[in-house]
């Protein structure tokens, strides 16, 4: 399990590289990620693109970020991909200790997104 970072350093989502599954901090399944892009668990909608370490809002914008995965990246607007099927709900993992907070980082070329988890989830 991979943390992911908000702009501010906060711990805000856990990501399961080999499953795809994305969780909150509470260990709720709240999205997954499918060729490169990001997607609802609940509603399938669409979130943003995925690239490297950097899961971006439907603008292009860097959302959230993986440390370890490299330096937080923002592009061009994605186009929309096909909704896809839903895969089978995971087995609620067991939670992570704390990561240590990042130090922070670089502003990316394009600049962060002004969305909060809840308002890049609900998009």
């Amino acid at each position: 399990m991979t943390p992911a970072f908000d702009k501010n350093c906060n711990l805000a989502l856990w990501v399961d590289h080999k499953s795809g599954n994305i969780f909150d901090t509470n260990m709720s399944w709240v999205g997954f990620m499918q060729n490169g892009y990001a997607f609802s668990s609940k509603t399938l909608n669409f979130l943003g693109s995925v690239d490297g370490g950097t899961l971006q809002d439907k603008n292009g914008k860097a959302a959230f970020w993986m440390p370890g995965l490299g330096s937080p990246s923002s592009g061009l607007r994605p186009l929309a991909p096909l909704r896809p099927l839903r895969p089978l709900n995971p087995l609620t993992p067991l939670r992570p200790l704390n990561p240590l907070r990042p130090l922070q980082p670089l502003n990316p070329l394009g600049g962060w997104s002004n969305l909060n988890l809840q308002a890049w989830l609900a998009a």
